[in-house]
């Protein structure tokens, strides 16, 4: 616990200097993939050539992707994950490349061009939660949501470094913070493997309920309410 709260406290004190390049190798992974880990846009095309429409593959994904997360062990799974230079330990850095993934995966489907600037921002702000963008909007802190990130008329640099600086800050949180517990918690036999699961299950379903609300289907956010089609990224994959 104590090796936990004081990697936390690196972490967060060096966030300025490395958020950026930390975050860009989670992104970078999660999106393209590596080795038998699929990529965002390869695991939405699989789920949507399975499916009746993109909103059933979306489901799909989500169920997919809770499951990962809840299932332990599933980090070792994750071919090239070890070689991602993000100076956290494997378990943080799974979740946060599942996270992402299955983030990029819903926006891909529903028409955003994942190699955007704009949404890859957005996508990394997603990996707050709700409740802290919210807590973050209210005080100021924040300028905007996603998808008002993602649909921005030009790209923000500066608030691309604040959006990483938090998401960073917030990883390491849960090994130095609120955290410490659960992870002591699954050190425990019989106990751990539950608590585990449960947490990572409702953390990851929390999330994909968040980014089917924010990143809205493209062809809704026409000027005056006026319908589009769907963007290349989601023309890619009709099937």
């Amino acid at each position: 616990m104590a090796n936990a709260a004081e990697l936390g406290k690196q972490l967060a004190a060096r966030t300025p200097e490395v958020a950026g390049g930390m975050l860009r190798g989670i992104i970078e992974f999660a999106i393209n993939g590596a080795g038998s880990f699929l990529g965002a846009r390869a695991v939405a095309a699989k789920r949507l050539a399975e499916s009746a429409d993109r909103e059933a593959a979306i489901g799909a994904l989500v169920t997919q992707h809770i499951a990962l997360a809840s299932a332990q062990g599933f980090v070792t799974s994750v071919g090239g994950l070890v070689t991602l230079p993000v100076g956290l330990p494997a378990n943080i850095a799974g979740l946060a490349v599942l996270h992402t993934r299955m983030i990029a995966a819903i926006a891909h489907l529903r028409g955003y061009d994942v190699e955007d600037r704009r949404v890859r921002a957005a996508l990394t702000l997603t990996l707050l939660g709700e409740a802290e963008v919210l807590r973050l909007l209210r005080a100021g802190r924040l300028p905007a949501t996603p998808l008002v990130v993602a649909t921005a008329p030009v790209f923000d640099p500066v608030l691309e470094r604040e959006i990483s600086e938090r998401v960073m800050g917030s990883l390491a949180g849960r090994l130095g913070g609120k955290h410490v517990a659960v992870i002591v918690l699954r050190r425990i036999p019989l106990v751990g493997g539950g608590v585990g699961a449960v947490v990572d299950g409702m953390l990851t379903s929390g999330l994909a309920g968040y980014a089917r609300r924010e990143f809205v289907a493209r062809q809704q956010l026409g000027r005056g309410g006026a319908t589009q089609e769907p963007g290349p990224a989601a023309q890619a994959d009709q099937p």
